[in-house]
């Protein structure tokens, strides 16, 4: 990597099992992070790196601060961060833009560097079917149940959250990988709209296709694949961290 390389990772789901549990793959995470300043310029954080994340006014998640320092240390060393919101971590707040100058969106994310346009997005949503799954995605991520969920002690809050998040994923597990119908629904809309790569996460398996000068990648995940990618000098490519030797 050099100066100009851009970094793409997701689902880390950081917080999900207790630290002791987490503490191989948090470390093989930090590695690679702090490999970055003076290899990279930009870091574009696909969602999920937690497993939940809420700010109160005066609070934030203390299990995750390892993990802040060392966002924190990349933002020092002058490396941009943009964080997209995932199913798991979408409510981002303040803290992480203001304190530690993260670029955090909602949206689908364009990058338009070394002659590409690529379109980003975490990738839950984008798939036909699961619509009581989208109703209430868009009923949890509004101001009202934000608003309400401020309401509760973060002492309680915050662990409840765990659970829940640990039920969905129990119940729902790590959505399947269809790769042909994630490049008809997902990527091909995408190119029609003049876009030359698509990147996604969610789905917790590594894939890539290139078809006729366009390219299609899921990140995989930092739970069992510590995969990601990488655009440098123009080129797109998935690989694994540390590298295979």
């Amino acid at each position: 990597m050099h100066s100009g390389t851009v970094v793409f990772l997701s689902d880390a789901h950081l917080g999900a099992e207790s630290r002791e549990r987490e503490a191989s793959r948090e470390a093989r995470l930090h590695s690679f992070l702090d490999s970055l300043p003076g290899r990279a310029s930009s870091l574009v954080i696909v969602g999920d790196l937690f497993d939940f994340w809420f700010e109160y006014r005066t609070a934030i998640p203390r299990r995750l601060f390892p993990t802040l320092a060392v966002l924190q240390r990349l933002r020092d060393a002058g490396i941009d961060i943009q964080y997209l919101n995932g199913n798991h971590d979408f409510w981002l707040g303040s803290f992480l833009r203001e304190t530690l100058g993260i670029r955090t969106t909602d949206q689908p994310v364009t990058i338009e560097q070394q002659g590409r346009r690529l379109w980003v997005h975490h990738g839950d949503g984008l798939v036909g079917g699961d619509l009581g799954y989208k109703v209430l995605r868009r009923v949890i991520r509004s101001p009202i149940s934000i608003g309400l969920y401020q309401l509760l002690h973060p002492d309680l809050g915050i662990p409840l959250a765990h659970v829940v998040s640990g039920w969905s994923r129990q119940s729902r597990g790590h959505p399947p990988l269809r790769p042909d119908g994630l490049w008809r629904q997902i990527a091909e809309p995408r190119f029609a709209e003049g876009f030359d790569g698509v990147l996604i996460g969610h789905f917790h398996h590594p894939y890539e296709r290139r078809e006729n000068g366009r390219e299609f990648f899921v990140l995989g995940d930092w739970m069992e694949h510590f995969t990601y990618a990488e655009l440098e000098n123009g080129r797109l490519s998935l690989r694994s961290w540390p590298a295979p030797a």
